[in-house]
């Protein structure tokens, strides 16, 4: 049982981690095309990242998932993995990924502790993966998949941000494409996070949507299944060893269940994903470097301020920081 609990009595069993804001792609719905990163100085240490994971984990956190920008540009990353998945009582750790390292580290990061993996994947067509990403290579990004299913996780997930437009006729395939080589699949709604240069709402395919498509073509079965986070899940009657999650921030609100937080890699602990609210950790951590006592209670007095839920407007950027800022 976790002893960080917000205002509404939700304990905080999940830290998500962001290692870097920095990423090898750009994404159209995580960051505008010319993007000014943070000064060194202002990312945290390794060394602060581990400290801040095990005061959480120290104080009930059971799941801390590592995410960007992409953690596997972050120099040093595999050895901050081991010294994360060795805090006694952390039940698992986990990263999300674009998979253009993962032929040189999936197997580094097996070793290291990580037990599962989330894997961006949002087109099988070369030129669209190219457009949506703006840089990436798709056959570099599948060649990371198949590594890292040779290497041995527990479970490998990908995720796809659905989007009309760009990529819902594809749903079909990305089901299948994942389902053949015995993997889950999660459809993410656009969450309206720092301005793009372009209306979401243009593009917003909602999860009841992507659950019709697919369901043009598989038998779904809903699950009670749960992975820690805010997915819900369903299986295929087809192909029963693969799940389906849909991630659903518009249509279907997941904040009730709401147990965890983010810390950004500024240091800014993110209450709410949807809102700009936060506490300064950072200055924290470098004023009292051997003492976690003022941050920890800083964080279990933050936690009170935890709000209820997010108010998503598609049309509307009311949170200012980029997706990439936030922490995947």
């Amino acid at each position: 049982m976790s002893t960080l609990q917000d205002g509404y009595g939700r304990g905080i069993e999940y830290l998500r981690l962001s290692v870097t804001d920095r990423c090898d792609f750009r994404c159209v719905y995580c960051m505008a095309e010319d993007m000014t990163f943070l000064p060194r100085q202002q990312v945290l240490t390794l060394e602060e990242i581990q400290r801040i994971a095990a005061l959480f984990v120290a104080n009930g956190t059971r799941k801390i998932r590592l995410t960007g920008g992409e953690p596997l540009v972050r120099k040093g990353i595999v050895e901050l993995c081991g010294k994360i998945a060795a805090l006694p009582g952390l039940r698992e750790l986990v990263m999300t990924t674009n998979g253009s390292q993962l032929v040189k580290m999936a197997r580094p990061l097996v070793d290291a502790g990580v037990k599962r993996l989330n894997i961006s994947l949002d087109s099988l067509d070369a030129e669209r993966f190219r457009a949506i990403t703006r840089v990436g290579d798709l056959r570099q990004v599948q060649a990371g998949i198949d590594a890292a299913r040779a290497a041995g996780f527990q479970r490998i997930k990908l995720n796809t941000v659905a989007m009309k437009g760009r990529n819902a006729d594809e749903i079909p395939d990305l089901v299948a494409y994942a389902v053949e080589r015995g993997l889950d699949i999660t459809f993410i709604e656009e969450m309206p996070l720092g301005d793009v240069g372009r209306s979401r709402g243009e593009s917003y395919c909602s999860s009841d949507e992507v659950r019709e498509i697919i369901a043009s073509r598989y038998t779904l079965i809903d699950s009670a299944e749960q992975s820690g986070g805010p997915a819900r899940y369903a299986r295929l009657k087809e192909f029963p060893e693969s799940r389906i999650g849909f991630i659903s921030p518009h249509s279907h609100n997941f904040c009730a269940t709401c147990n965890r937080v983010r810390l950004t890699v500024e240091g800014r602990l993110l209450l709410c994903l949807g809102h700009e609210n936060s506490i300064d950790l950072r200055a924290l951590l470098r004023r009292y470097p051997t003492d976690d006592q003022p941050l920890l209670d800083a964080v279990r007095a933050a936690l009170q301020r935890k709000p209820l839920r997010h108010e998503f407007n598609l049309d509307e950027v009311q949170v200012v920081r980029f997706m990439n800022a936030t922490g995947g």
